[in-house]
């Protein structure tokens, strides 16, 4: 008993000089064990500003992998758009943030990833309901948990009527559980969708006086083609189309045929 004691009082001195030589964190990094968790952020456009908890740190793609665990704000930022939003970091694992940049919050879009012990997927999505499928398969609505997926590389795909669906390609480790929140966009919709009608202007002619006091109306444009009726001096006709020196005309009745440009006024 008094061995052991000895042994365990040899054990505790031997790692307080250690810290003392090394340092905790280069401690932890020779003995394998890390309390800091690492952050990834990609987007587009490329070369946003990244700022963590107000602070900016620097440009996308931006990488730190010694950062300490816990809950962080973070801002990308380029030009006119911006994304803004919260993530963990878990001990000893990477988080991921991949955003599409836009001026309108509607219209952007992107995902974050978050490790942490345990296993099994968790998928939440905005919008709320969307549909997901897993390597091709339709397995649910967000927010949905998979807790029977195997590790290894999968494809994930959220989408929702009215949003661009996206897909968030990932390999599941294993024996630690996967988070992704992903945000979808709108389809984006004409400012101006009011619906103008068009409206025709309807050519009008008067039929002149004529040595037979009516004018033949032709089946064609020719003197040669059958009469197919006949209209008075005087009437007003609409003007279908026009060939040479004939016009195409439609009577009150709708019956339609050519008379001679020679006996009509135009009235418009």
């Amino acid at each position: 008993m008094m061995r052991r004691k000895l042994f365990l009082l040899l054990v505790f001195i031997c790692l307080i000089l250690l810290i003392i030589q090394f340092g905790k964190q280069q401690l932890t990094d020779i003995l394998g064990v890390t309390s800091k968790g690492g952050l990834k952020i990609v987007s587009v456009p490329i070369e946003a500003a990244v700022y963590i908890n107000g602070q900016e740190v620097g440009k996308t793609p931006y990488r730190d992998d010694n950062l300490d665990v816990g809950e962080y704000s973070v801002k990308i930022s380029s030009n006119d758009s911006s994304w803004e939003g919260k993530i963990s970091l878990n001990k000893g694992t990477l988080s991921v943030i991949n955003r599409s940049l836009s001026p309108n919050t509607a219209s952007s879009s992107g995902e974050s990833l978050v490790l942490d012990k345990g296993q099994g997927i968790i998928i939440t999505s905005t919008p709320g309901g969307s549909d997901i499928s897993v390597d091709g398969k339709l397995v649910g609505q967000s927010p949905l948990s998979i807790s029977d997926l195997s590790s290894g590389s999968h494809s994930f795909d959220v989408s929702h009527d009215g949003y661009l669906s996206r897909r968030v390609d990932v390999i599941v480790p294993a024996n630690l559980s996967l988070h992704i929140n992903v945000d979808l966009a709108l389809i984006a919709v004409k400012e101006n969708n009011v619906i103008t009608p068009t409206v025709a202007v309807v050519k009008k002619i008067v039929i002149k006086q004529t040595p037979l006091g009516y004018l033949r109306l032709r089946e064609g444009p020719s003197i040669n083609t059958k009469e197919v009726g006949q209209v008075s001096a005087g009437e007003e006709l609409n003007i279908v189309s026009e060939s040479g020196s004939w016009i195409k005309v439609k009577l009150k009745d709708n019956l339609e045929g050519w008379v001679s440009a020679q006996y009509i006024q135009r009235l418009n």
